[in-house]
């Protein structure tokens, strides 16, 4: 019988300073892959909010931080200024109504346009690439246009308005309430429902045929299967998008301001922050401003990803 192998009492320490080592080189090629991200996330997100929240807890402007810098003392004032400021509420409420309202319109008519597309025919391919016109065109092209036609003086839509639908009078439509804010929601919807058109007829491409197949022999209608069948497949879908559209149009800034600048009742949140920051140079109110509807959206989004997420559960 041959003797037994003996370990020598050296290898077993040698073994495992030899996984450390090889665990801390591979934690350190980890932390070298993510580095340039998380540079990227501190310089661009962390350092910009961080910044802001210092600055609505300031009262300055450009010269007292040019001078001074930001070591002066916390206040609340900015913050109980922007809540008790008469026209925050109304511009707060008016920033719901177009963040809502928008994207419910450029979900369903999202929705409608791929289903519309959804079964093949001659130059569906072409006529989908000219739905994503709206999205992709520059948005100062767009809202130029929009107002040349909506002009009340020569625009196209008055000029027909008058002519063949017997208008009394032209109708300025961005400088008129409550027709200013409708088309400033008209035109968001317009431009944006491309968005929904691609997730939706990516995830009608993905819907398996034999369920509908199946339904359709059982005797369904074309609603009916949309219904029962087609829709509960498409919910989690429309739910992302309802949530990445609403943050989306409730920090929307410049389609706004270029229609309208705010005026005629359209003066949403971000254009209220600007104009505060450019007409006032007030700084700290308008971080004030920026933190406050930060917070509201924060609240909005809680309630919103607890009932969708217990739906998506259920």
């Amino acid at each position: 019988m041959s003797a037994p192998t003996m370990t020598r009492p050296e290898a077993a320490p040698v073994a495992r300073r030899r996984a450390s080592l090889a665990s801390r080189l591979e934690n350190r090629d980890g932390l070298m892959m993510i580095a340039p991200t998380a540079l990227i996330i501190l310089v661009v997100i962390v350092i910009p909010i961080a910044w802001n929240v210092v600055l609505a807890f300031q009262d300055t402007s450009l010269e007292t931080i040019a001078q001074q810098g930001i070591t002066g003392s916390p206040t609340l004032d900015n913050v109980i200024g922007v809540v008790t400021a008469p026209g925050f509420w109304s511009s707060l409420w008016t920033t719901v109504v177009y963040s809502v309202c928008a994207t419910a319109g450029s979900v369903a008519v999202g929705l409608a346009a791929a289903l519309a597309f959804r079964r093949p025919f001659r130059a569906r391919g072409v006529l989908r690439a000219f739905m994503l016109l709206p999205y992709v065109a520059p948005v100062v092209a767009v809202a130029f246009v929009w107002e040349m036609l909506l002009n009340p003086q020569y625009g196209l839509v008055n000029t027909w308005g008058t002519s063949l639908f017997g208008w009394d009078q032209p109708v300025d439509f961005l400088g008129q309430k409550p027709f200013a804010l409708i088309t400033v929601i008209f035109f968001e919807v317009w431009r944006y429902f491309p968005f929904a058109f691609m997730f939706l007829t990516a995830r009608l491409v993905a819907l398996p045929n034999e369920i509908e197949e199946a339904a359709r022999v059982d005797g369904a209608t074309p609603s009916q299967a949309f219904r029962h069948v087609i829709l509960p497949q498409l919910v989690p879908t429309i739910a992302l998008l309802c949530l990445l559209r609403l943050i989306m149009t409730f920090n929307k800034f410049d389609d706004v301001y270029l229609l309208t600048g705010g005026t005629a009742g359209t003066e949403i949140a971000p254009v209220r922050v600007y104009n505060q920051l450019t007409g006032n140079l007030d700084i700290g109110g308008a971080a004030a401003n920026a933190l406050v509807l930060a917070v509201v959206l924060a609240l909005f989004l809680t309630v919103y990803m607890r009932f969708f997420g217990r739906k998506e559960q259920d």
